[in-house]
């Protein structure tokens, strides 16, 4: 704990002091997300962005809220909205830009009629993406919820309220960026689809059920925070991250796994 808070710090310290009053430093996660912040440096070079990209010992909305970053892009909404709890903040929503579909992924089973008995399914283990995943595999007929569990943004689960699991699936909590090395010890594993990107895997291909998209509540977004909602730099970035052309460029670059909400 001792050595990831210093690796935090001194990082932090070190995004902090490359920093200058026009420079506007976004913290974003590898894939897609710093892919898309890059795309935008090519299309908009008045804007001078920073992007600064995650790793497993960042938390992006801690550096948000300390000032070492002026933006963040890399999680939705409800997730946000948990961290805020968590960590005592308020944050801003400054653009909604893509969504990535959850996936049910296997190495073992090609399909879900070929689920075994007693199955292991890792999931994500922070509170909305493990609901996020028991609504999926509940999508796909794999379990029941109980009653009253229909709406995943305001009626979170666990898996406590599953109430029917006829193929007497085992729920394995495990941290998401670690899911996709999970495929090799288990049955089936519900990936975000950033990691699934990561990892080599296509969504749109590879996933043995995914989320749909048409209503889906799990935007990803640009944040940043109450003081800087009104910042032209910001203003700019999320004018260009809802731009035909980043939509374009979602779509030809991600086919389907990862979709922009602005087409």
């Amino acid at each position: 704990m001792k050595k990831k808070m210093v690796a935090t710090l001194a990082l932090a310290a070190l995004f902090s002091g490359a920093s200058s009053a026009a420079v506007l430093r976004v913290a974003a996660d590898p894939v897609p997300h710093s892919e898309i912040l890059n795309y935008v440096k090519k299309i908009d070079p008045n804007l001078d962005l920073q992007v600064i990209e995650l790793n497993g010992n960042l938390n992006a909305n801690e550096l948000l809220a300390r000032g070492d970053v002026d933006a963040n892009y890399f999680q939705h909404v409800p997730y946000l909205r948990d961290q805020e709890k968590a960590l005592g903040e308020k944050f801003d929503v400054a653009a909604t830009v893509h969504i990535e579909p959850l996936g049910l992924y296997s190495r073992k089973v090609k399909s879900l009629k070929d689920i075994p008995d007693g199955a292991q399914v890792a999931v994500p283990n922070n509170v909305t993406n493990l609901s996020r995943a028991l609504y999926l595999l509940q999508a796909n007929g794999l379990i029941t919820l109980k009653a009253g569990k229909n709406d995943a943004i305001n009626n979170l689960a666990t898996p406590a309220d599953i109430d029917s699991n006829p193929h007497h699936l085992k729920i394995v909590e495990i941290e998401s960026p670690q899911l996709p090395r999970a495929l090799d010890d288990v049955q089936f594993a519900v990936i975000n689809g950033n990691y699934a990107l990561q990892a080599g895997l296509t969504p749109s291909k590879d996933a043995l059920a995914l989320e749909k998209a048409q209503g889906n509540p799990y935007a990803n977004v640009l944040v940043t925070t109450p003081k800087l909602a009104n910042d032209p730099r910001i203003k700019e970035l999320a004018k260009d991250l809802a731009s035909p052309q980043v939509a374009k460029f979602i779509q030809q670059q991600y086919r389907g796994s990862v979709i922009p909400v602005n087409q």
